[in-house]
């Protein structure tokens, strides 16, 4: 199991004003992906695969707010997202979505911990 914490989502409930405030603050770059409704959040330079160039960096997305999101998630990498789930489940937190797929860039999944805090899964292809 990877462990590591891959990347983070922000949910806005008016997206072009939050894009504004995290591009102008922060210098991230946003890039739309209209066909997911999802913007793509680069915080730090990245390689031709999106995968941060600096060691200890994350980039993430940001969506509308919405059940589920609609608070920060961190997303943690993992080797087998229905396996993590299981263990999820045995130490008492809860699946909120199962391993759903993302097409050739892997899977991911949802769940809320023993303390009510949503957290994102990630599987690579």
């Amino acid at each position: 199991m990877n462990g590591n914490v891959v990347h983070f989502e922000v949910p806005a409930k008016d997206l072009k004003r939050a894009k504004a405030f995290y591009s102008d603050v922060f210098g991230w770059k946003m890039t739309d992906i209209p066909e997911m409704n999802y913007t793509m959040v680069g915080t730090t330079a990245s390689d031709r695969n999106g995968r941060p160039k600096e060691p200890g960096s994350i980039n993430g997305g940001m969506t509308k707010k919405a059940h589920p999101v609609e608070s920060p998630i961190i997303t943690i990498q993992v080797d087998d997202i229905d396996s993590s789930l299981k263990d999820v489940e045995k130490k008492g937190g809860k699946t909120v979505v199962k391993k759903t797929s993302m097409g050739e860039n892997g899977f991911f999944g949802y769940f809320k911990d023993t303390e009510g805090n949503m957290m994102g899964l990630f599987q690579a292809p």
